[in-house]
């Protein structure tokens, strides 16, 4: 502006001039305390893995080893998952210091994701120039299903608030339990378990205490075809039954029973057979993890055909699947009929919770009148399933997706109180 005005006024020129070369002398006293050493150092700290439709921390660390405070501008290039573009934080590190950054991201798909560079731009206080600093050049880590989600519950199956979470405390009824010790009588337990000999000893009244039977085989059995790719809140039907089967077969292994799994669409996938050891759990997720829909049709004579040449003792069976209308359900009944003679068989499908606003909706004219007809049939139709199912002998649960968890929970213990397997 200076040399411009000097077009007008020449007496402005040499000032002009003046203050370019000092201009220049900073910028090279800049570059030079910026270039001169390596002064800065940054690392990414990833977890080992991430927790799917979880906020997983990242963590980012920085040393700065020059001799004056740096401002830092840090662009992180995280996976092409996340569709995130505009990642740019900014921060002050003092001299011969240290500082930590932290931020979350959110996967809504399991497999693997690849962090690109790290680029940081450090600037002097004169701020006159930037150097580029890149670290981990590449870095590569997992999704799991909800890991995160898994440890919620099992510390909400051993706290005495877990109902309020939902969780429903079953009562047991019949007497297909193994016999645990005998105990005094309390106001609630079944006169039927008086020990009247034990009685007549102690003079008061006690009773046989009795505990869940163990090692039953449980399977979860995950539908991967189409129907399961229908996305709720940015996470797919399929990667909700997922999550809700690690969460289930985790408590299921706290209660000493086996828990299984398999895979399916038109071929037979993940067959892991029934287990009771702790470990089965990271069997169960490593064999999760990455699994995809194929878009295939599911084929539940196949299925069938597998369960009965391969899980051959009575076993409690969890079918993760979904049907929109009951001619879906009709197709597929002979078959679930034939497991459910054979196995205790729950299925599990899911309520279109987008449908809600529409039958809720206030109708404003011809066109909102037909869709909230049309949603509300979607929604009987749903009921009927249910009813359908539990005519023919099956178990079933119609859930939101996001109460799948607390709801297959609440079933499992239901079925354990009752002594049904």
């Amino acid at each position: 502006m200076l040399f411009f005005l000097s077009y007008w006024f020449s007496m402005l020129f040499t000032i002009a001039a003046m203050l370019f070369y000092a201009l220049v002398v900073l910028v090279i006293i800049d570059i030079a305390a910026l270039f001169r050493i390596k002064g800065f150092f940054a690392e990414r700290l990833l977890p080992d893995k991430f927790s799917n439709s979880d906020d997983n921390v990242v963590l980012l660390n920085f040393e700065n080893g020059y001799n004056f405070r740096v401002q830092l501008q840090i662009i992180d290039e995280i996976p092409v998952q996340f569709q995130k573009r505009d990642f740019l934080k900014t921060l002050k590190v003092d001299a011969k210091h240290q500082k930590s950054y932290d931020y979350q991201l959110r996967p809504t798909q399991r497999g693997e994701y690849y962090f690109g560079n790290l680029n940081c731009y450090v600037s002097s206080p004169l701020k006159l120039t930037k150097r580029r600093y890149k670290f981990q050049n590449e870095q590569m880590v997992k999704v799991y299903p909800s890991f995160i989600q898994m440890k919620k519950y099992d510390f909400l199956a051993l706290d005495r608030q877990w109902r309020e979470f939902g969780m429903k405390k079953i009562r047991h009824i019949g007497h297909s339990m193994e016999f645990e010790q005998i105990k005094e009588y309390v106001k609630g337990d079944d006169v039927r378990d008086i020990n009247w000999k034990s009685t007549a000893k102690h003079n008061q009244l006690m009773v046989n205490q009795f505990q869940d039977e163990k090692s039953q085989p449980i399977y979860n059995i995950i539908d991967k075809g189409r129907v399961m790719k229908m996305p709720f809140e940015q996470l797919s039907l399929l990667d909700y039954a997922i999550n809700s089967a690690l969460a289930f077969s985790n408590i299921a292994l706290k209660k000493n029973d086996k828990v299984g799994m398999l895979t399916y669409s038109n071929s037979i996938d993940n067959f892991r057979k029934a287990q009771s050891r702790l470990s089965q759990i990271n069997v169960l997720s490593e064999a999760l993890y990455n699994i995809k829909t194929d878009f295939k049709v599911s084929d539940f004579g196949l299925l069938y055909a597998h369960l009965k040449r391969k899980v051959t003792q009575r076993s409690l069976l969890f079918l993760f699947t979904n049907f929109e209308h009951i001619s879906a359900l009709e197709r597929q009944l002979p078959y679930l009929k034939a497991i459910a003679r054979k196995h205790v068989l729950v299925v599990i499908f899911f309520e279109n919770t987008e449908l809600d606003e529409l039958i809720h909706k206030e109708s404003e004219d011809l066109q909102s009148i037909y869709q909230k007809t049309i949603a509300t049939d979607f929604a009987y139709n749903k009921r009927l399933m249910v009813k359908e199912l539990e005519k023919n002998g099956i178990q079933a649960i119609l859930t939101k997706p996001k109460a799948l968890s607390i709801n297959t929970i609440n079933k499992y213990l239901e079925i354990k109180a009752r002594g049904l397997l």
